[in-house]
């Protein structure tokens, strides 16, 4: 698998300004703290940025689509159709993330991975599939390595491309039936977790839907034996190739220092596989969102993520990173427009 897999190289934070960006936050007219996790998160874009005025530009979401063969399980109450049916919807600007990525002037960008459907050209499609969906991993690998490759070397020229074209914060999105599945397979490998722990209800399983949902990943676990110090081989074993191009796209706008908004339970278990292959792309990312899938506050937790917002979404598509960019916006907007103590003649605490 190493050998046909693409090298990243995403450098850790540059924190020489770290000190000069927070003498500037606490400088700024409010109590020290009194912004909380805005503080925190202005800091955070500074370093990345590497500047003491940083900026938002041409903010783009991905949303990664692909097919997954383990819907011939029995794992999702929606027919696989349902995807490319959704991507129709997502083209023609009817989706939930067309809705708050509008709001926010913020582009989308639709990818189709491994959809089992040829699309008609649309000027916000990209055409990047890798196949006509994935292998029942209950049976089979998902993917092939070479195909695990491909798509992680296409994520990455996505996100090199965007950037290149000016944007630098990128948010992360899916649509793929089937998909929990495979990123509970993920997070239950790679983390060493209870399968029953990080399964959920999807797109809305009953009990016994869930009960099965979970025997089919603890039977396909016990089946491939793949360790969870190999994440190229997990990936490639239970991932969808929306999965395994997302988690390209995110080691490639880390390389290129762009910040990385991340989503609910897919995309965070995309981020976990990239995580494991490069650690430094972590320091790139803003948590926009814990979910209310099963698994992603423990996912949240194994990442030691903070995420912005507790919605109880569970929609997926990109939809809770677009309604946490304006939080990144006003972090951004302090640090630049709020005046400091000096700036308007305001007294500071007197700390005798």
């Amino acid at each position: 698998m190493m050998a046909t897999s693409p090298v990243f190289s995403v450098e850790p934070l540059n924190k020489s300004l770290q000190a000069e960006l927070k003498a500037s936050i606490d400088n700024k007219t409010k109590p020290l703290g009194a912004l909380g996790v805005l503080e925190t998160l202005a800091l955070q874009v500074g370093l990345i940025q590497n500047t003491l005025t940083p900026a938002l530009q041409r903010p783009v979401m991905l949303v990664f689509a692909g097919d997954h063969g383990v819907v011939e399980a029995g794992v999702s109450p929606y027919p696989q159709v349902v995807t490319q049916q959704m991507v129709l919807n997502f083209l023609a600007g009817g989706a939930g993330i067309n809705v708050f990525a509008r709001q926010q002037n913020m582009r989308i960008r639709v990818v189709d991975a491994g959809v089992n459907h040829e699309f008609p050209a649309h000027p916000d499609l990209i055409r990047a599939k890798v196949g006509m969906g994935t292998n029942n991993f209950l049976d089979t690998p998902a993917m092939t390595t070479e195909q695990c490759a491909q798509a992680l070397c296409g994520g990455r020229a996505l996100a090199h491309a965007e950037i290149a074209s000016g944007s630098n914060v990128m948010g992360f999105g899916e649509m793929g039936i089937g998909n929990t599945t495979s990123a509970s397979a993920l997070v239950a490998v790679l983390c060493k977790l209870p399968v029953e722990s990080c399964v959920g209800r999807g797109t809305g399983l009953d009990d016994a839907g869930v009960a099965k949902k979970a025997a089919v990943i603890s039977t396909a676990i016990d089946r491939h034996q793949v360790s969870a110090d190999q994440p190229l081989q997990v990936l490639a074993t239970y991932g969808g190739f929306e999965i395994a191009m997302m988690v390209g796209a995110m080691l490639g706008a880390a390389e290129r220092k762009a910040i990385l908004l991340i989503d609910g339970f897919i995309a965070t278990a995309a981020l976990l596989v990239a995580s494991r292959i490069a650690p430094e792309v972590l320091e790139y990312c803003v948590f926009a969102h814990c979910s209310d899938e099963s698994g992603h506050d423990l996912l949240l937790q194994q990442l030691n993520a903070k995420p912005l917002l507790n919605l109880g979404l569970r929609l997926g598509e990109g939809t809770g990173a677009a309604l946490a960019y304006p939080l990144l916006q006003a972090a951004v907007n302090f640090l630049n427009q709020m005046a400091s103590f000096s700036s308007a003649n305001i007294s500071r605490q007197d700390n005798a």
